[in-house]
């Protein structure tokens, strides 16, 4: 086998697992949600800061 050559799965090894290697796991999803949230809300609050303060000058 060369490298270019995609791996096989082996034959002790079921298709399923396989296919649950591919996918991410629901606690990865969860804490992407919520660090995209997050980030929205520190940004819309920069952006106010930046609003407000051009509001006083």
């Amino acid at each position: 086998m060369t490298e270019s050559e995609p791996q096989q799965p082996q034959s002790g090894q079921p298709a399923r697992r396989m296919a649950m290697e591919e996918k991410f796991p629901r606690a990865l999803w969860i804490r992407l949600i919520i660090y995209v949230a997050v980030g929205h809300v520190f940004a819309f609050f920069v952006y106010l800061l930046f609003v407000l303060g051009g509001k006083n000058q």
